[in-house]
């Protein structure tokens, strides 16, 4: 994506808290005319990254689309993808500047990520996948999902088909007008005060260091 560089988050800690906290991520691929196919779903991700190491290539997303979806199939031939990210997303005004000679723009936190995919196909591998967002989405269903006859566990497992990402290259991206300073007040005050999506941006800038906490 698009990346000036004041705008580029060096602590690859804030790309893995955006990646789970906004875990329902775009994956695209492109379809057998070379068209981009985008699906919109959920993804886990493990970092397995080895204690003190600061790369992102043992970075995993796991995740499943519906058999019926030809997206697993696009990934099965041409396994590279993209994966992306967005975090909390708002206009911005130009009221946030002490002068009128400026235009407005849009802040917002996003991650892209270039992965590798491969198909988990087996069943039992597949259960372990649905048990892990399970855990993330809605804990409570474990049990219930235990409790599911085998044939309908079979049927259920048979009509997916599983994948893991692993993380090649990973772009963040936090788009808060770091470079424009006789903004950053106004800003905060606008955003303390709107939306869910404007709060949690004036929440970033005070850990950025933007405003004062």
């Amino acid at each position: 994506m698009y990346m000036p560089p004041q705008f580029a988050a060096k602590d690859r800690t804030l790309a893995l808290e955006l990646m789970r906290s906004h875990a329902f991520a775009s994956l695209i691929s492109n379809d057998d005319e070379g068209t981009p196919f985008v699906s919109h779903i959920p993804l886990h991700l493990e970092d397995r990254t080895a204690a003190g190491a600061q790369a992102n290539s043992d970075w995993v997303l796991l995740g499943h689309v519906a058999k019926g979806n030809a997206h697993w199939r696009y990934l099965a031939s041409r396994p590279r993808a993209l994966v992306t990210f967005l975090g909390p997303h708002a206009f911005m005004s130009t009221r946030v500047y002490p002068d009128l000679v400026r235009v407005p723009t849009w802040s917002y936190l996003a991650v892209h990520c270039t992965v590798q995919a491969t198909l988990i196909t087996e069943p039992e591998a597949k259960d372990r996948l649905l048990k892990t967002l399970i855990a993330d989405h809605d804990p409570a269903y474990a049990d219930q999902w235990r409790s599911l006859s085998e044939d309908y566990a079979d049927k259920m497992l048979s009509a997916i088909v599983g994948f893991e990402l692993q993380v090649i290259d990973m772009q963040c991206k936090i788009k808060l007008n770091q470079h424009r300073p006789e903004s950053h007040a106004g800003m905060h005050a606008i955003y303390a005060a709107g939306s869910e999506d404007e709060r949690a941006l004036a929440q970033w800038m005070q850990r950025l260091g933007l405003v004062a906490a």
